[in-house]
């Protein structure tokens, strides 16, 4: 039994160093200062950071949301004070090269981190997350001067960052944005339109607020080619780095949400008199995919997020299961015999189950492709090339799988709960409204699964999917030898000529001309590999805890029961989602608006 309301720790540990061995990292020169211990030594700072600073305030900034007074948007004081504990500690600068100031650590360990905030503060965790990938992408793309004068300032805390891209017209559809740059003699340009769904896009926690902004050059080619990404700080900043005038963006207005309340989203409008500086990123036109370099991390991050607040859900309905006395087993006949914790009853147990299987899944998936961030640092370009192919294919899956099905276990913690789950008096009605927008943003999860069937899957002749296959080929070769285990091996084997076949028929018919029918289908194929990749984890979880002699009993139980579940009960999804992907279904696609 986990102790600790945001994660079981047991379950952590066995992923990072069990499975993922993350102390293999410090092989690489990037890591080689470092040592398990400091990877430990640093969890353990966040967790007792996140326990501290972040879960105290989490009921509090639900009920007391972000507000305009005097045209100043007020937070309550324990934002600032957690965001205060968090840079004081580095967390901000967690992955920075050590030159930058920042502690050089791996992303996999920021990852880590970053479940403990998210679990214990959904909402306000969402401010440093934005603000560390605001640096890593000014990192990857910006020039010397810019990281000097904009990505120092963020790594130390003192200013934070959002990204600007979805527009009141044109939300996921960024080819359509009409803000524009207009370049200036002295290589500045002046930025004019409006930013909507800005999560973090206006408050006094820094001196300073750098905002990525998506833009058109004026004579831009249409669409998607012509947008290129600009800083436009909420001040203007001097060449020495120091803060100047108001930029002229303008809060036009404050979004009030379902859940996540704690985060302040905003409408922003740039330009309105005609002062508003913005510095190129990069090279002109370029902006996508430079901005895709803080999109993917985001979209990491939403699925960390959403899996940490089904984990949360999960921990408080499991204690609240093991303490709550209610009724009797089917098979007691006495009336007075005491009633039996609700634990007891199998139905419960089943629904505690499947967020535990969610649950512990999603926190391994999300590491697993963290992992594949850092291993881009090894010196062989071949692991660094299937490093950034295994990410690519798995994102979409991080951040869809990992939101809806989060989402599900949450609804199932405030089942366990009965009455008192649907009250505000107990938290699982909140984790749920928090998690509600995670299959939102960042890319609507059926953005995500067109992105997987429609790029992800058939990119350089489906090498990304060879690669996870050989992975799952791998485990079940290891499992062969547990009798049990063998079983949901063979059906994983299955699962992936299933899958394999199926994703060779949608390639030939999008090749023949029926990309449309067959993307109408993507959501059905997102099912299905997801499904069966989290089968592979939970296959290759119940024999890595099998052979590892250090673990408890109730522990390694625990994984082969929850293995058994899965493939018993969730496995059998894979044939119908793939069946109508590969028979094209059309009965979506060709339902008229009119027969609605």
């Amino acid at each position: 039994m986990s102790h600790s309301p945001l994660i079981d720790r047991r379950h952590l540990d066995f992923v990072l160093h069990d499975l993922l061995g993350i102390t293999q990292l410090t092989r690489y020169p990037r890591y080689a200062e470092h040592a398990r211990d400091i990877f430990d030594a640093t969890i353990d700072l966040a967790h007792r950071i996140a326990i501290e600073k972040f879960l105290p305030h989490n009921r509090k900034s639900d009920l007391n949301e972000p507000h305009l007074l005097d045209g100043s948007v007020q937070l309550i004081p324990e934002i600032g004070d957690a965001m205060r504990a968090y840079n004081e500690a580095g967390f901000t600068a967690i992955m920075a090269d050590a030159g930058d100031g920042g502690l050089q650590l791996p992303f996999v360990v920021a990852t880590a981190c970053d479940a403990l905030f998210a679990a214990a503060n959904l909402g306000t965790s969402a401010y440093p997350a934005l603000a560390r990938a605001a640096a890593n992408l000014l990192d990857a793309h910006a020039c010397d001067d810019q990281k000097r004068r904009y990505m120092v300032p963020i790594l130390e805390g003192r200013w934070f960052g959002t990204m600007c891209l979805s527009e009141p017209q044109a939300g996921s559809s960024l080819g359509d944005i009409t803000t524009l740059a207009t370049p200036q003699a002295d290589g500045s340009y002046k930025i004019c339109g409006a930013k909507m769904w800005i999560s973090a896009g206006e408050h006094e926690l820094g001196a300073n607020i750098v905002h990525l902004v998506l833009a058109k050059i004026v004579g831009a080619p249409p669409g998607v080619r012509g947008i290129s990404l600009f800083i436009v700080p909420r001040h203007k900043v001097a060449m020495d780095g120091s803060i100047g005038a108001p930029n002229d963006v303008r809060l036009a207005g404050l979004n009030h949400k379902m859940g996540q309340r704690g985060s302040v989203n905003t409408f922003l409008k740039f330009g309105e008199q005609d002062d508003c500086i913005g510095e190129l990123v990069g090279e002109p036109h370029q902006g996508l995919g430079y901005m895709f370099h803080m999109m993917n991390e985001e979209r990491i991050g939403v699925g960390v997020g959403a899996v940490q607040q089904g984990s949360a859900g999960y921990l408080y309905a499991l204690n609240y299961a093991r303490e709550r006395r209610q009724g009797r087993h089917p098979d007691q006949k006495d009336a007075n015999a005491p009633p039996v914790a609700i634990i007891e009853h199998a139905d419960v147990r089943r629904m505690l189950l499947w967020q535990k299987c969610v649950v512990e899944a999603g926190q391994m998936l999300c590491l697993y492709a963290a992992l594949q961030v850092d291993r881009a640092h090894d010196p062989d370009a071949g692991v660094q090339r299937d490093a950034g192919l295994l990410l690519d294919l798995l994102t979409p899956i991080v951040k869809s799988w990992g939101s809806d099905s989060s989402l599900k276990a949450n609804e199932l913690a405030i089942q366990v709960l009965g009455g008192y789950g649907y009250t505000r008096e107990y938290p699982v009605e909140q984790f749920y409204r928090d998690n509600r927008i995670n299959p939102i943003h960042e890319g609507t999860n059926g953005i995500q699964a067109l992105d997987l069937l429609g790029r992800k899957v058939m990119q350089q002749d489906g090498a990304a999917l060879k690669l996870l296959f050989a992975a799952m080929s791998e485990t079940c070769l290891g499992a062969g030898d547990d009798p049990e285990l063998r079983v949901h091996a063979q059906q994983l084997q299955q699962g992936m000529r299933t899958v394999g076949e199926v994703t060779r028929t949608a390639a030939q018919r999008m090749v023949a001309g029926e990309a449309r029918a067959v993307l109408a289908n993507a959501t059905h194929y997102m099912t299905a590999l997801s499904t069966l990749t989290v089968a592979w984890l939970w296959l290759w979880m119940a024999d890595a805890a099998t052979r590892a002699p250090a673990l408890d009993d109730d522990f390694r139980a625990g994984k082969r029961q929850a293995c058994r579940f899965w493939f018993a009960t969730e496995f059998a999804q894979i044939e119908p989602a793939a069946r109508l992907v590969g028979e094209v279904d059309r009965s979506a696609l060709e339902m008229q608006s009119g027969w609605f």
